[in-house]
């Protein structure tokens, strides 16, 4: 009977908990502002260079490693 009543309560849960995780609706592109307002660009102007500036950095040094080291396992 406890399994039971340990399955309802899971149950319960998964089928009520998305309705508590609802998203929030978006900004506008341009600050909040109308249509042809500002000139934010829709992804907001976040950089993509340092991301992956980094991770061709990080990457050229583990294949360095990897090569200098050779075929053994680490």
């Amino acid at each position: 009977m406890k399994k039971h009543i340990q399955v309802l309560i899971l149950l319960g849960w998964l089928i009520l908990i998305p309705f508590a995780l609802q998203a929030q609706v978006p900004p506008h592109p341009n600050g909040g502002g109308g249509p042809g307002g500002g000139n934010t660009p829709v992804g907001g102007g976040a950089p993509l260079d340092g991301g992956i500036g980094l991770m061709i950095i990080l990457s050229a040094a583990y294949a360095m490693r990897k090569r200098l080291n050779g075929s053994r396992e680490d």
